[in-house]
């Protein structure tokens, strides 16, 4: 069934978002037509962050960032990205980058975004961006993050205003509320924001007493296998929705990840269990899935037995990192819970 749901990711991306735009066009139908066409997180993008009124061009305004306080004037036109996540958060808000990092899967985007990205130059990837790259660019807004690129800042900010958020862990919807404010598009963030969490809760309320059902979430690299927990993509959008994890997430000494051995197996059981592998195309991380889903000890985990262990996409799950991969989580989430 998991791969059945990874093949649907790039169609049931087009419907998630479909269906924000339609909720934030109703909570809005009071707002002016020019206001509407801005709150278009289909992927219909430019590389223009266009301004909410006439004047915007003309102003400066202030975004305090993880790095201190940077001013950007007018609203930017020429934006480099230098995550998985932030990337996401641009095409949501309907700006298309003049340059982002890699995907970490894919060549270069991930096949949920890569419609959107034709004719974006890669600029290296989140761990060593090209400054060569980015300068010969010439953008007016640079985005980026303090955990990746906090030692060449002074050079990214030395070619345009550069904005950082602080950290790239679970919780996404800080770091795209910054992002949005640095884009002058504070107000089209925010309706996205109250759109996503609509269909948070939405699921709560469908979902009742599955809800109680415990949920265990593995994953599967070149020569090792973790158990992710809490502060992780998938685990924050367990929590906000109310899922109950297993004993091992609650009681975890680290609410990121445990490494795990096969003997350890039977801790990673529950009612659900959803694993992931990330593939980097040395098939590394694929022997691994093999060796681990093979062997007597997965094979007799209660949750295997029951037909609940599903295989699900790496990126959508864990790796993008963003509102597009959150949505694209939720509409799986509903088909595993039957939820309409």
């Amino acid at each position: 069934m998991g791969k059945r749901i990874a093949n649907k990711s790039a169609r049931g991306l087009k419907f998630s978002l479909l269906a924000l735009i339609m909720i934030v066009i109703l909570a809005g139908c009071g707002a002016s037509p020019a206001k509407e066409d801005t709150n278009n997180a289909s992927g219909d993008t430019t590389n223009t962050a266009e301004s909410n009124n006439g004047s915007a061009a003309d102003e400066s305004y202030e975004v305090t960032h993880a790095m201190g306080t940077e001013t950007i004037k007018g609203t930017p036109k020429k934006v480099v990205v230098l995550t998985n996540e932030g990337t996401e958060a641009l095409l949501a808000l309907g700006v298309k980058p003049v340059g982002a990092v890699r995907s970490w899967t894919g060549d270069p985007w991930y096949p949920h975004i890569k419609d959107q990205m034709e004719g974006v130059t890669v600029v290296g990837e989140e761990s060593q961006p090209n400054i060569e790259l980015i300068a010969g660019l010439q953008p007016d807004l640079i985005i980026g993050n303090k955990m990746r690129q906090e030692k060449v800042y002074e050079q990214l900010k030395a070619i345009a205003p550069t904005v950082f958020a602080e950290d790239l862990r679970g919780e996404w919807q800080n770091n795209f509320e910054l992002y949005a404010k640095a884009l002058n598009k504070t107000a089209e963030g925010e309706e996205l924001l109250a759109a996503y969490d609509k269909r948070i809760q939405d699921f709560k309320e469908k979902a009742g007493s599955k809800l109680d059902e415990t949920v265990s979430v593995v994953r599967f690299m070149a020569g090792k296998t973790r158990v992710y927990h809490t502060n992780t993509f998938s685990g924050v959008i367990f929590d906000k929705i109310g899922i109950a994890r297993n004993d091992m997430t609650k009681n975890a000494k680290d609410n990121f990840v445990d490494e795990i051995t096969k003997e350890r197996l039977p801790e990673a059981d529950a009612d659900r269990l959803f694993y992931f592998t990330y593939e980097t195309g040395d098939g590394g991380a694929n022997q691994t899935e093999q060796e681990w889903i093979n062997d007597p000890l997965w094979k007799n985990l209660n949750v295997v037995k029951n037909g609940q262990a599903h295989k699900v996409d790496d990126a959508i799950w864990n790796t993008a990192g963003g509102i597009l991969a959150a949505n694209l989580m939720i509409d799986q989430l509903q088909e595993f819970y039957g939820i309409q």
